[in-house]
């Protein structure tokens, strides 16, 4: 069990993450019978051990983990960061991520006891086939910090529909065909999830604006002061990490929003900041560019004629 220090009234102050290499491994730690494959599992929440769930632990899993939970009755962080569970249930781990789990202390005695699905999968499961390369394009896989994903009951139906054929084929005598039908069945479990995380980012309209204004803020605050000259252009992974979000995550948002990626974003912001500048101002178009965190004027120049179809040169002109 993973060690921690403990202060005197026994709370956790730091765990060190404890790796899990193999699916078996994982069933030994969480109490559970030995799985009847090596490299795939799904497990029924009902069967795990209800005393190793009121443990605080940190892991660091070999293998991709595809949960379904209700009534969690925990906190869990993903990396750093704390994932909300409001109002999903659906999540995912990708191989070598580090997620803590915090049980939320003082459960009512007529607390409903978690229940759901874990479908674990090795990537030697995947080995040689196209999901084995696919499968990490799946953004909701490296997500930093995100929410879970939120299904309606007949969404849930479905996914439990195919995580339970994925164990009923596992669980039948295996054959040739086996693999590819389990492979199969992982692929629409993958694919429906895409298409309600792209659902969840339109009708989660508040919180989604409350990112996009948050974003505004960030570039703003970054275009204003004198990071440009000193740093450069904002990075992706700066503008999300401000954000508290994974850079797949922002930019998957943004696209559903916006239509635009977080890059193009940027550049938005830097397009404004230079319109403003040679507007206002009797700099000339090198010392703009240099303002604006440009090692070369030419660059400056190209990607602003790309975004207006004018060079800089001529913008300016077309105010006098």
């Amino acid at each position: 069990m993973a060690v921690m220090e403990t202060d005197k009234r026994k709370k956790p102050i730091s765990m060190q993450p404890r790796r899990i290499s193999t699916i078996s491994e994982y069933h030994q730690v969480r109490g559970l019978p030995r799985p009847e494959h090596p490299s795939i599992s799904v497990i029924n929440l009902d069967q795990v051990d209800a005393a190793y769930s009121c443990e605080a632990v940190s892991l660091v899993l070999d293998f991709y983990s595809i949960a379904l939970k209700r009534n969690p009755h925990s906190k869990l962080k993903y990396g750093q960061h704390p994932y909300d569970f409001d109002e999903g249930i659906l999540f995912f781990i990708a191989p070598g991520q580090v997620f803590s789990i915090e049980p939320v202390p003082e459960q009512p005695a007529d607390a409903t006891r978690p229940s759901g699905w874990i479908v674990l999968v090795h990537p030697d499961f995947l080995w040689d086939t196209p999901l084995a390369k696919t499968i990490r394009q799946y953004a909701y896989f490296d997500y930093a910090v995100h929410e879970a994903l939120f299904l309606s009951e007949k969404e849930e139906q479905t996914i439990v529909g195919l995580i339970q054929t994925i164990q009923q084929e596992y669980q039948a005598r295996i054959d040739q065909f086996s693999d590819s039908i389990i492979i199969a069945q992982l692929e629409v479990v993958l694919t429906y999830a895409e298409r309600f995380y792209q659902r969840q980012f339109v009708t989660r309209k508040i919180s989604n604006h409350t990112i996009l204004n948050r974003l505004e803020t960030v570039l703003a605050t970054y275009f204003a002061g004198d990071d440009l000259i000193e740093k450069g252009l904002p990075t992706v992974q700066y503008v999300a990490d401000q954000l508290n979000v994974s850079p797949n995550y922002l930019s998957s948002l943004l696209k559903v929003l916006t239509g635009q990626s977080t890059q193009q974003h940027i550049h938005d912001k830097l397009i404004d900041k230079a319109k403003e500048k040679l507007s206002t101002t009797d700099l000339s178009v090198n010392e703009i560019a240099y303002a604006l965190g440009f090692g070369h004027p030419q660059s400056f120049s190209k990607l602003f004629k790309s975004k207006t179809s004018q060079s800089p040169v001529a913008f300016r002109q077309s105010f006098k």
